[in-house]
């Protein structure tokens, strides 16, 4: 069993309605910690995007382009989740933007009691920008709200066209796809169209930029949403 969602492990019978009551608990004490949060930051005139995806996506590469490219404009500050190590915080320590370390164990993601924590030590003062680096899943993160403004998934290329419809609950609470790694689409079998068309099948407002966080391709466009973003508060 997962300890912060209470996923029931699938080789054993499943025990329907505490499993229902369960999640319900635990959904609605993590919704209200994230009102919360979201709150905390809007008053800190803070941006908070949740990065998601499967592991191996690209997400620490693609925040560290994103930090070197907007970061000297305002205070940008990360926190990363895994379950084990801290090699991701210490890639973005590089780039001189603070960042925590949430190492979740058995956990499959993040959750906004954790986010409130992070707060705490980041004592964060704005205008500024915080990105929140998920654990990699597709799946439990997509039902967890942390108090961010925007789910930012990133899907690479080397994943797979269909993982829009593998994972609908997903693609459905992010509003951007960031489809990454394009730069190896000559040596992949790879439909771009038909990726976008899955992702606007389960969620017809989401912004899709196909970019390349290691040749540069694609990100001024990113870039471009982002400042918008931030300009709108």
């Amino acid at each position: 069993m997962c300890e912060s969602c209470g996923c029931e492990n699938p080789y054993r019978p499943p025990r329907r309605v505490r499993s229902v009551s369960v999640e319900e608990d635990v959904l609605g004490r993590n919704a209200a910690i994230a009102q919360r949060n979201r709150d905390r930051l809007a008053a800190a005139r803070i941006l908070a995007l949740n990065f998601v995806s499967s592991p191996g996506s690209g997400k620490t590469s693609l925040l560290v382009e994103t930090i070197k490219r907007l970061g000297i404009e305002e205070p940008v500050a990360v926190i990363e989740g895994d379950q084990q190590t801290r090699f991701d915080a210490d890639r973005i320590a590089t780039t001189g933007a603070p960042a925590i370390q949430i190492n979740t164990g058995k956990g499959c993601h993040l959750d906004a009691q954790q986010i409130a924590q992070a707060l705490d030590e980041l004592d964060l003062h704005g205008p500024g920008l915080l990105l929140i680096e998920n654990v990699g899943n597709l799946i439990c993160p997509a039902g967890f709200d942390l108090g961010e403004a925007h789910k930012i998934v990133v899907l690479s290329v080397t994943e797979g066209e269909d993982k829009p419809l593998k994972y609908p609950d997903m693609f459905a609470a992010s509003d951007v796809m960031l489809l990454n790694k394009v730069d190896l689409l000559p040596h992949l079998d790879f439909d771009v169209a038909r990726c976008c068309d899955y992702a606007r099948r389960i969620n017809p407002e989401i912004l899709i930029f196909p970019v390349s966080a290691t040749t540069g391709e694609g990100m001024e466009a990113w870039f471009a949403w982002l400042t918008a973003r931030r300009s709108a508060g």
